[in-house]
């Protein structure tokens, strides 16, 4: 890993300990999570399989989800972090701003549920046209429920943007495990009296315990219903989420075509999408939601200082936007000879860039052979985890195939992940949005064409396109906006990353095809794949050395610096 600050030699060392201690717990919080997600998901296919009730929950549950990332889910990363980093420091301004987010939050995500919960029977019409009435009435009343459960999320969704702009990780990134927590115990105390409506109490259950979990990081910040319309840093929030709301709903649009879609074809498509969704993210989760999350505050900074410095205020990227006035054609444009100016801003310029660049460094290492692993181990993963109960051999084939369609996205999907942040740093939020609406009509088209040909693993494999697709989009920007990521060592480290991940895919996948039968019991296939996965791990780490890229010893020996230097202070 090349130390690229030459102006200041222990910044660029410091900057990595801190993303690299950052994604670390943030990775921590959603392997908890993941891992709940996946009991989650074992725990549904056991006791309910892939039927029409699951069917109507997969579908049910896309409503409040929706609702969630248009209204909060979006403006998290987008807008609120981003805002909240400019007052971090400051208890009663933080305090002041919070509470009115918090009190517009509220109003909005009630009418809403209230309007949704009226409408249910339409939406849900639209939404799965393809159910029979029996179904939609089960999908319309568990809407209904859920809808309780947006409310208390997006609250949640409000103090963990304030959490994560302070750089205190640990409770927003361990949300989502107390939230599927909460789904496991209703479903498996409450099943036998309420069928797959024990799902729902869940939702509503889980949603509770992560409003919960995040009160305790506020500290001093005070908390209050109010609104003052007057503040800033409100019409900043709104100024860069306008953005967002427009692509969200693109992105409804898109969500509620895919629905329609899955719904007409063979009962349980909706859910299996659901399972195999579910190991895809795992990974993204792991690996592409921690580096994103990390990187998201310290760019925020840099970019901040950089348009302070050197008039670079954001908005739509255009070439040379990035690194405008911080040179000689900058101190020329002002009008005024500011080198101070201009190395500061060169400075942060430089910063923002190695930040950048560490995090897509990290999500190549990690994310490729990830993939690769995923698509080896697909069937046997599959069968481990959902085999049982009502879920048997077929299910299991459909899963795994829909699996493999997913799983080519995933590097792409999680540098997207950190390319989206990059530009909300920089308080860019149209420039995503309009990537994101050419992308839905991209999935759109995609979807018509494969889905005759290949069934649900066809919409499968056209989601992969879209989401490949906005990450490659969003990287070409960067290049023309002069931002820097790519350049020859880049490439090079990538080249070797996946001749590492291909050695190991094939040692892995020859092995597989010794010791797996097809027949083990589950413990025996779980002793399986644990050695495999070492097998995997090992075969990786040998042929990374072997290539000389070092960045995930790197990475591991940085956190463990930050943490010896923390013990040592009195």
């Amino acid at each position: 890993m090349p130390c690229e600050s030459r102006g200041d030699p222990g910044g660029w060392r410091a900057r990595v300990r801190s993303v690299a201690t950052a994604a670390a717990v943030i990775a921590l919080g959603n392997v908890a999570s993941r891992l709940l997600g996946l009991v989650r998901e074992q725990v549904m296919a056991a006791l309910f399989g892939a039927t029409g009730s699951t069917d109507a929950f997969v579908a049910a549950s896309a409503v409040p989800q929706m609702v969630y990332d248009l209204l909060v889910g979006g403006a998290i990363s987008a807008a609120l972090v981003p805002t909240f980093v400019d007052v971090a420091d400051d208890d009663e301004r933080l305090g002041a701003l919070v509470s009115s987010v918090l009190t517009v939050v509220a109003l909005a995500l009630t009418v809403v549920a209230l309007m949704l919960g009226l409408a249910a029977p339409l939406v849900v019409a639209v939404l799965a046209a393809g159910f029979d009435a029996e179904q939609q009435a089960e999908a319309a009343t568990m809407v209904r429920v859920m809808l309780v459960a947006v409310v208390l999320q997006g609250l949640a969704g409000i103090l963990m943007s304030v959490l994560y702009a302070r750089r205190r990780n640990a409770l927003p990134a361990f949300a989502v495990a107390v939230y599927n927590g909460g789904i496991i115990v209703a479903a498996l105390a409450m099943h036998q009296w309420l069928g797959a409506y024990a799902l729902v109490v869940g939702v509503v259950v889980g949603a509770v315990g992560q409003l919960l979990l995040q009160l305790p990081g506020l500290g001093r910040v005070r908390l209050r219903p109010r609104l003052d319309r007057r503040q800033p840093e409100l019409r900043a929030i709104s100024r860069l989420y306008l953005p967002v709301v427009l692509g969200m709903l693109v992105t409804v649009v898109g969500i509620v075509y895919d629905r329609y879609l899955a719904s007409g074809l063979a009962e349980g498509s909706l859910s299996v999408m659901n399972y195999a969704t579910r190991l895809i993210q795992f990974p993204l989760g792991l690996v592409g939601t921690a580096v994103s999350f990390a990187v998201l505050a310290p760019l925020a900074r840099h970019a901040g200082v950089l348009a302070q410095f050197t008039g670079d205020t954001g908005g739509p990227v255009t070439a040379g936007s990035a690194v405008r006035g911080a040179g000689a054609e900058g101190t020329a444009a002002r009008g005024e000879g500011s080198e101070v100016d201009d190395a500061r801003g060169a400075d942060a310029h430089a910063a923002y860039r190695q930040t950048l660049r560490f995090g897509v460094r990290m999500v190549i290492v990690l994310m490729v052979p990830a993939t690769v692993g995923l698509m080896v181990l697909s069937e046997p993963l599959v069968r481990l985890l959902f085999e049982r109960g009502r879920f048997g051999d077929v299910e299991t084939a459909r899963t795994a195939l829909v699996l493999l369609a997913y799983a080519p996205q995933l590097p792409f999907t999680a540098l997207d992940q950190v390319f989206i942040v990059a530009f909300y740093a920089r308080r860019d939020t149209r420039t995503p949005v309009l990537v994101g609406v050419a992308t839905v009509l991209l999935y759109m088209v995609s979807a018509n064409a494969l889905m005759s040909r290949l069934d649900v693993a066809g919409l499968a494999l056209a989601n992969a396109i879209q989401n490949s697709a906005h990450g490659l989009i969003l990287l070409a920007l960067l290049e023309r906006a002069g931002v820097g990521v790519m350049d020859r060592r880049l490439v090079g480290f990538a080249c070797r990353v996946v001749a590492a991940s291909a050695v190991m895919g094939a040692s892995v996948w020859w092995t597989a095809a010794l010791v797996l039968t097809g027949g083990e019991a589950a413990l025996d296939l779980a002793a399986s794949l644990i050695g495999l996965a070492a097998l995997a791990g090992a075969v990786y780490f040998v042929a990374l050395e072997l290539l000389g890229v070092r960045d995930g010893r790197d990475a591991v020996l940085a956190i463990v610096a930050k943490g010896r230097a923390r013990s040592a202070l009195p």
